[in-house]
């Protein structure tokens, strides 16, 4: 695996949460984040997209949007649940980011907004076909998710090196 080979980075926002009298880490997916987690595992299965890591926030549904989602694809990469995914800003997720092993070619990063859309956007320098009008149009509703296409070393991601190459939301777009 060639570092002039494009990382890709899939940023995967969890399905729709309840609100039930628990914390907020513990807080279980609705009914409809249950029926949306399959479907967008299966999107993320016809993206072609083999993951060979992800990264999944620590959080209740994270975790059940993850389990729900990746039993829909072909291959299941290593899980590492990593609490910093929680409750992060953008310039926390790159951080995450920078520390992956260079023998990781593709990852699945669960997680949250604001951070998971804030990111998408600050590293997207570019976009491919209308992918980024989509994102614009419908923003980072749950179970949506973008596939950035990274130059370099995953130590050199930073602002703008990506380019948006799909966006996917439920309900359409």
């Amino acid at each position: 695996m060639s570092v002039a080979e494009p990382r890709r980075i899939v940023l995967f926002r969890h399905a729709k949460a309840d609100w039930p009298q628990v914390s907020d880490h513990e807080r279980p997916l609705a009914e409809r984040g249950r029926k949306d987690a399959p479907v967008a595992g299966r999107k993320l299965a016809d993206t072609g997209i083999s993951f060979d890591l992800a990264l999944c926030s620590t959080a209740a549904r994270t975790r059940e949007t993850w389990k729900l989602a990746v039993h829909e694809l072909p291959h299941r990469p290593k899980t590492v649940y990593e609490e910093r995914v929680y409750e992060a800003s953008p310039g926390e997720l790159i951080a995450v980011l920078n520390e992956i092993p260079e023998d990781v070619q593709t990852v699945i990063l669960i997680g949250h907004n604001p951070g998971v859309q804030g990111l998408t956007e600050i590293l997207a320098g570019q976009a491919e076909g209308d992918a980024h009008q989509r994102m614009s149009r419908r923003g980072f509703p749950t179970s949506a998710f973008a596939v950035l296409s990274i130059p370099g070393p995953w130590k050199s991601v930073e602002p703008g090196v990506g380019t948006l190459i799909d966006y996917w939301a439920p309900g359409g777009a």
